[in-house]
């Protein structure tokens, strides 16, 4: 497993991550769950990831229970904070009362003294950004988080909250997670080139396309029954003859190369600098060992010319 520097700090994450979205404390089985997260710690995958709102809590019940058999200093954990938790008028956001009362929960279902980083799970334009922010800050001042991050928020948003830090000498925003795959490629634009001036390192989700980056769907309409498409209804619908079409001309580069699609896919991503780390959704072991052979790949020129013109087309 290599490393990378997350963002402008000097904490090192591994390439590829393990995340609980869709997973973890609800729709894959527990010893599942559990022994995938093992699996990849042996592997050298350090940093797992996790939110409040992953099955209300019970994904943090599930990875904290898990990693307590390693060394704290041995991993990189991180939760988020925004989505609804509750019925009331202050159970979702980023107002300040809403974030430390979700980051002492957090840590209570973790059974963790800290979490390595804090992401703001998605931008709250109900609340003023200084509040966000002092309410982060505080949280790094006692030892509660280490550092902050965000989640799909637009590159003008990030600006605004880096400007507002600077200023007032608040802990910076260091890390973004944001969606990106061979389909999905709006950071390129702006995010990246911001996280490249300013420090801010990416960890992108759904690098596989939920699983369609795998080869594992050969038609649109024959769906395998045992998928996440088949089980939830928008990823079904992100899958189409046409993009089938382009992973089975990439199976033929990645046959080429003595490798698989989908570590295709990720070296594909891992071509960026900016990107500290693929985070990875596992329901089985096997899926964690296969993906961690993903790092370190590194692709030519000419073959990244050729995955464009796949993808282009």
């Amino acid at each position: 497993m290599k490393y990378r520097k997350l963002g402008g700090t000097g904490l090192k994450v591994s390439e590829i991550s393990l995340g609980s979205w869709l997973t973890y404390g609800g729709y894959v089985e527990r010893e599942n769950a559990i022994n995938s997260i093992k699996t990849a710690y042996e592997l050298g995958i350090n940093f797992f990831d996790t939110a409040n709102v992953y099955e209300r809590g019970a994904a943090e019940e599930l990875v904290g229970e898990a990693l307590k058999a390693y060394k704290r200093e041995s991993y990189v954990l991180a939760t988020k904070v925004f989505g609804q938790m509750g019925d009331g008028p202050n159970d979702r956001g980023l107002s300040r009362k809403h974030i430390i009362e979700q980051a002492n929960a957090s840590l209570k279902r973790l059974g963790h003294d800290y979490v390595d980083i804090y992401y703001c799970h998605r931008y709250d334009p109900e609340t003023p950004i200084e509040e966000t922010l002092r309410a982060l800050d505080d949280l790094i001042r006692q030892g509660k988080v280490l550092y902050v991050g965000v989640s799909e928020w637009q590159a003008s948003q990030m600006a605004e909250a880096i400007g507002y830090a600077d200023r007032f000498l608040l802990d910076r925003i260091v890390v973004n997670q944001p969606i990106y795959n061979m389909f999905e490629r709006y950071i390129e634009k702006e995010v990246i080139p911001l996280g490249e001036r300013s420090g801010i390192g990416q960890v992108v989700f759904s690098p596989l396309a939920q699983g369609l980056l795998t080869g594992k769907y050969t038609s649109a309409s024959e769906i395998p029954a045992e998928s996440r498409a088949a089980k939830l209804e928008w990823v079904r619908k992100g899958i189409t003859d046409e993009k089938i079409e382009k992973v089975h001309k990439l199976e033929g580069i990645a046959k080429e190369l003595d490798i698989t699609v989908g570590n295709l896919a990720l070296a594909w991503i891992l071509r960026q600098t900016n990107v500290a780390s693929a985070l990875i959704g596992a329901s089985r072991p096997e899926q964690v060992i296969e993906n961690a052979k993903a790092s370190g790949i590194v692709l030519s020129q000419d073959i990244i010319m050729r995955i464009e013109e796949i993808l282009s087309n």
